[in-house]
Order: structure tokens, then C-alpha cells, then sequence
């Protein structure tokens, strides 16, 4: 791998996730973002009190993103090796926990009605 471009990162990630689960992976990411930019566009503001039940399921999202990737990577804890492994399961946490916060704050919206609600 001598340039980090697209196409190499997506192999990378149907090499570790599969093709099939890799590609619904990102249809599931598309429809839940189109569905949180309807529920921002349809209410004009946000919930404050939906937004803090989505910041209060941030650490079940971080948790289980790196649980998911480890598993699908066949790693365990004891496999960090340096400081790059820390940074990336770091990461992979941020992502997974502001994930669980998007999702939890559309579905709210989405099954909940308005803003004022």
C-alpha cells in the first residue's frame, strides 16, 4: 500500500468486513444520515432533552463499535502493540459513539414527532 487513496481504503475495508456487510454497512450510514438531516430540516432546532438521551447512549455506541471491530478482526485487547493501535481504537470508539448518538437522536425524533416533544 504506497498511497492512501479511496479505492484502497475501501478493499481494506471488504477485505476485514466482507463485501456484503461492508456495503450495507454504508447504505445504513447514507439512510441514517438522510433521515437526521430530515429531522433537523422538519423541526428547525433540536430537542434538548431528546439531545441528552442520544449523548447518554455515546458510551454504549463506543463500546460496542470497538466490540464489533474487534470481533470482525478476530483481535483482542491484549493484541495492542503501540500508540497508532491506541489511536485507532480510539477513534473507532468516537465514530461508534457519535453514531449511537445520531441514531438514538433520529429514531427519537422520527417515532417521538416534533421538537416539542
Amino acid at each position: 500500500m504506497e498511497q492512501l487513496t479511496p479505492e484502497t481504503m475501501i478493499a481494506v475495508f471488504e477485505e476485514i468486513f466482507g463485501r456484503t456487510l461492508f456495503w450495507i454497512m454504508v447504505a445504513a450510514a447514507v439512510l441514517v444520515t438522510i433521515a437526521y438531516l430530515y429531522v433537523l430540516i422538519r423541526d428547525r432546532s433540536m430537542s434538548m432533552r431528546k439531545f441528552l438521551l442520544a449523548q447518554l447512549s455515546m458510551p454504549f455506541g463506543a463500546v460496542a463499535a470497538v466490540v464489533f471491530v474487534m470481533a470482525m478482526t478476530h483481535s483482542h485487547l491484549r493484541d495492542i502493540g503501540g500508540p497508532i493501535d491506541v489511536i485507532v481504537l480510539l477513534g473507532i470508539a468516537a465514530m461508534g459513539a457519535v453514531g449511537a448518538a445520531i441514531l438514538v437522536y433520529t429514531v427519537q425524533s422520527l417515532f417521538r414527532g416534533g421538537k416539542h416533544s
